[in-house]
């Protein structure tokens, strides 16, 4: 199981993650932030106020959250910034 050790929100709806094991990577959500529980995070200052929960997860306080298993397959198997499937 991977945990996200640290995250921070960047500019256009990227997400700078590391995780546990040194890997760290730019992901894109801009073209993913739709639905009822991704949608309200196109508002910068939601967006803004992502973080690790206890469990290693990404999350708002929304309840949106991304799985660090789903993120860490994304930004492993490819070497330019992600676009992740929002989960």
């Amino acid at each position: 199981m991977y945990r996200v050790v640290r995250v921070r929100a960047g500019q256009r709806y990227a997400l700078e993650v590391a995780f546990a094991d040194g890997t760290s990577r730019t992901v894109d959500l801009s073209s993913r932030l739709f639905g009822p529980v991704f949608e309200p995070l196109r508002d910068p200052a939601l967006f803004s106020q992502v973080r690790v929960d206890e469990y290693g997860a990404v999350c708002w306080p929304n309840g949106a959250d991304l799985a660090p298993d789903a993120l860490y397959k994304a930004i492993s198997s490819d070497p330019e910034p992600s676009t992740i499937l929002a989960s």
